[in-house]
């Protein structure tokens, strides 16, 4: 018989960097679940994206167990660390601030392809390249 779920909860977590403190602690402690267990398994999970901000959804069970699902770090970051800029244009439709090449579009899209909506890698480097623009980066 399939465990009965208590809750889900999605969070954004510095990759290999998971501690007790807030966010990850108060969100899954009133569940009840080995925190210690949680953390050491999301540093492991994680330590070859360090320097990202990994998306992820844990499902808490009734028995206090748990299983998460990561997903890829956030366009705009992967966007952001391709053109190597700290942050977007603060007026992206008259100010470009960065260039990627279409290649790195694409690793880019293929990389995100698991967290987006189509199963086109053209409509995929068509989402990522809406993303490059409203952050002010130009595809060449």
């Amino acid at each position: 018989m399939a465990k009965k779920i208590k809750a889900v909860v999605k969070l954004h977590i510095a990759a290999a960097q998971a501690t007790p403190a807030p966010p990850v602690g108060p969100s899954l402690a009133q569940h009840g679940i080995n925190l210690g267990e949680f953390i050491q398994k999301f540093n492991e999970a994680t330590k070859d994206k360090q320097g990202f901000k990994i998306p992820v959804d844990i499902t808490i069970y009734e028995d206090r167990s748990f299983q998460f699902a990561l997903h890829q770090p956030p366009a705009a970051e992967l966007l952001k660390k391709a053109a190597g800029i700290e942050k977007g244009s603060a007026n992206p439709n008259k100010t470009m601030i960065g260039k990627i090449t279409k290649n790195q579009l694409e690793e880019i899209a293929k990389q995100k392809m698991s967290d987006l909506n189509t199963e086109d890698l053209e409509q995929a480097k068509k989402i990522i390249a809406g993303t490059a623009k409203s952050l002010g980066i130009q595809v060449e």
